[in-house]
């Protein structure tokens, strides 16, 4: 009977500090805010070319465009996916994670991300991304029409260019 006592006392000794290490090692989980001023924010992570998470849990969703994807759970990688979330993370980078977000019509997307432009100085990442043929204009969503014209404009010259997703669109066939 002591045995067991004893056993049974050393392994909720045991518990009790797994536990106890375990509050020290990670701090306790913050909830996203629900809502997001326009500002300065530092990032924490760059999840893919198109989404960032900030370091109060905020994830964004850049505004009225989209890259190809590169982390998405039951989704094989995209070409230039993986190039969309390098130029992001670089992109980010040379502000020191600091970004610049502005806000339009819609702010949260179906899946709760927020919508926004994304400034590093005076480049904003969702038009820099176009430029680079590493994102498409989405038009269809309800943003200012002189944005969707600013980035149908940036698409049509990374695709006159032959940059990024439309080089292989532009490429003389026997260069495939």
């Amino acid at each position: 009977m002591a045995y067991r006592r004893r056993r049974a006392i050393v392994i909720l000794a045991a518990l009790a500090v797994l536990v106890a290490f375990r509050c020290w090692q990670d701090p306790p989980h913050r909830r996203p805010p629900e809502t997001l001023s326009e500002g300065t924010y530092r990032v924490e992570r760059v999840v893919d070319g198109d989404t960032l998470l900030l370091a109060n849990r905020a994830r964004v969703r850049l505004q009225g465009i989209d890259t190809p994807e590169s982390v998405q759970p039951n989704h094989s990688v995209e070409p230039f996916g993986p190039e969309a979330s390098d130029f992001t993370r670089r992109f980010v980078a040379e502000g020191s994670g600091m970004v610049q977000l502005r806000f339009d019509r819609e702010r949260v997307d179906k899946y709760g991300r927020f919508l926004a432009y994304v400034w590093v100085g005076d480049r904003m990442l969702n038009e820099e991304l176009l430029l680079a043929g590493l994102a498409t204009a989405e038009t269809g969503f309800r943003y200012s029409a002189a944005m969707k014209d600013r980035f149908r404009r940036a698409e049509k010259e990374a695709r006159a260019a032959g940059r990024g997703i439309w080089a292989a669109q532009t490429a003389p066939a026997g260069n495939l």
